[in-house]
């Protein structure tokens, strides 16, 4: 057979595309390039989907955004949660949807709007007015073009105006404004009895079969989380200006060089009259305004005592007529070398300014003064130290970023060769700090470095395979700019279940208080009880507390569940007050409500802005339910690859 396929072998080519091509033309050459090409779907909307890689490319977006509000302190495994996730992919849902309904419905937005929408944006204004040049810089920042930003601002626009109506429309009853107002406002006298569990934890008793008994079965609650003792260097200011040392000659040659930073400059407290001529004006009255001006100057100089007087009567400067023309010690740019040449009490002639004519007046003159040098020696020395710290600190980083991949497995030769001190904590997990208790000796929770061990990226370094696995050097990770730190994993601890022995102690207290709060809380049932049952009593019967107001509006230092109960208590009445009861913690506290009254109603204003809060929160409302319908309607499907990536670990989710 092969040797027929060897003779005939141009006729086995024709039999072959006879039968390839026919498979192109049922099936489609586009179905070929998409088997191959095509990005994996997350969610069918309607025509279109949301593919996995409009996923990725909003989903790192996102993370970049937070990784630069948050700082050192972003943290993935904190924040890209499947939570997070799900809500993203909803978001791109949704505007791919209303971006359809959009276009079915042929939603369009006039050029007069666009170019008004575009004329309102701060970033493109000049001086309040919009700026063509400004727009052009903005955009090419950015690197668009005003074609396409024009584009995408047009269609954005037009799928705003779906759910435009909805949110326009959104507006509540004045009945359902006049409830909540009266529910928030109203006002109700209470006392209070409160059953601590404090008090029952003496009548408490627990055995070592009970302590044995919750330790077994519970032995999950104490599982200590997998840990690392690590050794680390810390490379900051601190430890660039040890050793370095500051002569005196030093000091005396920097203090002549800055003599005017240990001291205060000679200044002029100044008035002034001003004669105001907007931009603008005509010369015919920039004239008529300078003669006004030199006439003032005239009376001014002929009797320098009765400036402010003059300044109250005619200056034009509403800020400091009222004050004599009194400008302070700070003195306005335009006008500081027409006032460095005068003396106190002297009166300019006219000196003209952008804001129009002035003139002037030294009222009080301070000269300048310069601290001896003994007197901010110190701080002299400070100052020198820290700048030779930051030169050294740069040296010192660079060294240390190459010492720590010199000899991967110690950080001991980088910790002499800079002259820093190699430290060691631990009960570091992956999720943060074990309490000094669980991580003994040396615990990072209780070392002053707590914070910088704590910082997510340090941990998430400790945790990498190669740092953890290998026990090799990490990177230099810099936390601040003048903070850097390299760390190595000295001991792995694998979580485990402490010894009885070891929580002996904290199993009996929490016993103890878990009874003590069950004690705490059947008192004050009982008690509840009996008042609830028991014949009406005129006042509150003993152990209750002086009455007390709250309000919805006010609540005081009440707590928010002890609140709800008392403001969801019925009404009580003469011949039967209300009682209620709430768990606050481990304690138990009994409501008595003694009357309820209308409170102080909104004036104008606060009425108006819950009418205003009130309408947003129901147009969004409004607004989650026409989505739903939409979604129904164009028969979206959130697809089997999607709830796969939102459960996805952190690293394979990006």
């Amino acid at each position: 057979m092969f040797e027929f396929i060897r003779t005939h072998r141009r006729w086995m080519q024709f039999i072959l595309l006879l039968l390839i091509v026919p498979s192109f033309l049922l099936v489609g050459v586009s179905s070929y390039d998409s088997f191959i090409n095509r990005e994996p779907e997350l969610a069918d909307v309607g025509k279109q989907e949301v593919s996995r890689a409009e996923f990725d490319a909003a989903h790192r977006n996102q993370l970049e955004q937070m990784r630069q509000r948050m700082g050192s302190r972003f943290d993935p495994m904190l924040v890209d949660t499947p939570a997070m996730r799900r809500e993203l992919l909803d978001q791109l849902i949704d505007q791919r949807l209303l971006a359809q309904v959009a276009a079915d419905n042929r939603f369009s937005v006039s050029d007069g709007t666009l170019r008004n929408t575009i004329a309102a944006i701060p970033q493109v204004q000049d001086n309040g007015r919009f700026s063509p040049e400004r727009y052009r810089q903005v955009l090419a920042g950015q690197g668009l073009t005003p074609t396409t930003f024009e584009a995408g601002l047009r269609r954005d626009l037009a799928v705003s105006r779906v759910l435009q109506p909805v949110t326009a429309s959104a507006r509540l009853p004045t009945s359902v404004i006049d409830g909540i107002e009266s529910a928030f406002v109203q006002q109700r006298v209470v006392q209070m009895r409160t059953f601590a569990a404090a008090d029952f934890r003496g009548k408490v008793q627990v055995s070592d079969q009970d302590i044995q008994a919750w330790y077994d079965a519970n032995k999950q609650q104490l599982e200590v989380p997998e840990q690392v003792q690590a050794q680390y260097l810390v490379l900051d200011e601190s430890a660039a200006t040890q050793g370095v040392k500051v002569s005196d000659a030093d000091i005396e040659s920097y203090y002549k060089q800055n003599q005017s930073r240990y001291g205060q400059p000679e200044r002029r407290r100044v008035s002034h009259i001003l004669i105001q001529v907007p931009a603008g004006t005509s010369e015919a009255d920039r004239k008529k305004a300078r003669e006004q001006a030199e006439a003032i100057a005239k009376q001014a100089a002929a009797n320098p005592a009765g400036f402010a007087d003059l300044a109250r009567k005619d200056s034009q400067d509403a800020g400091s007529a009222a004050q004599g023309g009194d400008l302070g010690w700070v003195v306005p740019a335009s006008l500081q070398q027409a006032v460095a040449s005068l003396s106190k009490d002297q009166v300019s002639g006219v000196v003209e300014s952008p804001a129009g004519f002035h003139i002037l007046k030294v009222t009080d003159f301070q000269a300048g003064t310069v601290r001896p040098l003994a007197e901010v020696k110190d701080q002299v020395a400070a100052e020198i130290r820290k700048q030779m710290a930051s030169a050294r600190f740069s040296d010192m980083a660079t060294s240390l970023t190459k010492l720590v991949y010199d000899q991967r497995d110690s950080l001991q030769p980088a910790a002499d060769a800079l002259g820093v001190k190699l430290r060691t904590a631990s009960g570091i997990t992956r999720n943060g700090l074990l309490p000094a208790a669980q991580a003994g000796a040396g615990a990072a929770s209780a070392s002053p470095d707590a914070q910088m061990l704590d910082n997510p990226r340090v941990r998430q370094a400790l945790f990498s395979s190669e740092v953890l696995r290998d026990k090799a050097n990490s990177g230099v990770i810099e936390l601040a700019p003048d903070t850097m730190i390299a760390v190595r994993v000295q001991e792995i601890k694998p979580a485990h279940v402490p010894a009885l022995a070891d929580v002996k102690a904290s199993i009996h207290d929490r016993l103890v208080a878990e009874r003590a709060a069950k004690a705490a809380r059947e008192a004050g049932e009982a008690a509840l009880k009996g008042l609830r049952d028991g014949p009406a009593q005129a006042t509150a019967p003993e152990g209750f507390g002086q009455p007390v107001t709250v309000s919805r509006q006010d609540p005081g230092q009440t707590p928010r569940p002890l609140l709800e109960t008392i403001m969801g208590m019925p009404p009580a009445t003469e011949a039967k007050p209300g009682y209620a009861g709430v768990a606050m913690g481990n304690d138990y506290t009994v409501v008595r409500l003694n009357s309820v009254g209308a409170g102080t109603a909104f004036t104008a204003d606060q009425r108006a802005m819950l009418a205003s809060q009130l309408g947003e929160a129901w147009g969004a409302a409004e607004q989650e339910a026409v989505i739903k319908v939409l979604r129904q309607q164009y028969d979206v499907k959130v697809l089997p690859g999607a709830e796969t990536l939102m459960n996805a670990p952190v690293n394979e989710a990006g």
